[in-house]
């Protein structure tokens, strides 16, 4: 039984109680943090032990977008503008730019990235998102955002869209407590939902904690009248996700945050924390993957191809001509 979940671990290796618990659990994959990075050959051996726990090639993701959300840094791995601050320099320097954070997240073996972010940044946009974005407009976000994830399945890595339907107008950090925007549902239509079904062909995407108070008086990752928004309106049919159902933007335990999200047709529930019995209380209350879960994630799981032929220097050679910035470790 493959359990409808994607659980983070505590450190920087597998502990025998965790390897334990994996192979019992078998969580569909898995997600790497900062508390979990300390070398390549490290990393490198942990997502081959997570691997051989589930005994199969699951996928391994970790938030790798830049600036101040990325969890492998250097002196190892390269140093990263802000995705907002680097995205005027155009789509084919963002295209370049995740084609070689895919190239070092391959090297170490993780093949998917919690990228991109196609929330709509304003004035109001928290600041713990805002940096994060690709673009104030449908437009920008929507060119950028092809390109960031065109870059990253040229390298063989997986993107995953978020936060769907979007994030940009909350000014609460859905860490700490449930973002409410009010937005009519025909604006949000033209802007924020625009922009994920302008990608809605992406294999994953991630939900948002927000609450739509024009549609449901629920966050929408436990909310059925916004999982089908995403999934009629917004025309996204790959797998989706919970963000961290940890989050204080939910209510309840995380069995009832992990079992209400399923009954709204979330696909998966991503648990970051790495703490046993919280990932028992998701085993307990998300169950198996669906048969359309699991038709979704064999589709999400085919575009780990081999990466495009291509030298790390002349792709960091073209993206510096384009003004691209990075501090790239040394040999």
């Amino acid at each position: 039984m493959t359990t409808a979940a994607i659980f983070g671990l505590l450190g920087t290796e597998l502990t025998p109680a965790e390897r334990d618990f994996f192979r019992s659990a078998d969580p569909w994959g898995f997600i790497l943090f900062a508390r979990n990075v300390e070398s390549p050959a490290q990393l490198q051996r942990l997502t081959q032990d997570l691997r051989e726990s589930v005994g199969r090639d699951a996928i391994v993701t970790i938030d790798q977008e830049g600036g101040r959300v990325q969890r492998m840094r250097a002196p190892h791995w390269a140093e990263w503008l802000p995705p907002l601050d680097d995205a005027v320099r155009g789509p084919d320097a963002m295209r370049l730019r995740y084609r070689l954070i895919g190239q070092e997240l391959r090297g170490v073996g993780i093949d998917s990235d919690c990228a991109p972010t196609l929330d709509i940044a304003s004035d109001e946009t928290h600041p713990f998102l805002q940096n994060r974005c690709l673009g104030r407009t449908v437009e920008d976000v929507a060119t950028r955002g092809r390109a960031v994830a065109d870059g990253l399945l040229a390298a063989g890595v997986v993107p995953i869209m978020k936060h769907m339907p979007g994030h940009g107008r909350a000014v609460a950090d859905s860490h700490h407590e449930t973002p409410v925007v009010t937005t009519s549902h025909e604006e949000l239509s033209q802007t924020d939902f625009a922009a994920f079904k302008a990608l809605n062909d992406l294999p994953m995407g991630m939900s948002a904690h927000i609450r739509f108070d024009a549609l449901d008086g629920t966050p929408a990752t436990s909310s059925e009248r916004m999982i089908g928004i995403i999934r009629d309106e917004i025309g996204f049919h790959g797998l989706l996700m919970t963000d961290d159902i940890s989050m204080n933007g939910l209510s309840g335990t995380i069995g009832e945050r992990s079992a209400a999200s399923v009954a709204a047709g979330i696909d998966l529930i991503l648990h970051c924390h790495g703490h046993m019995n919280e990932m028992e209380e998701v085993v307990a209350n998300a169950g198996e993957m669906t048969p359309d879960a699991k038709r979704r994630a064999d589709h999400a799981l085919s575009n780990r191809r081999e990466p495009d032929a291509a030298q790390t220097a002349d792709l960091l050679a073209e993206y510096r001509a384009l003004g691209g910035q990075v501090e790239w470790p040394a040999a």
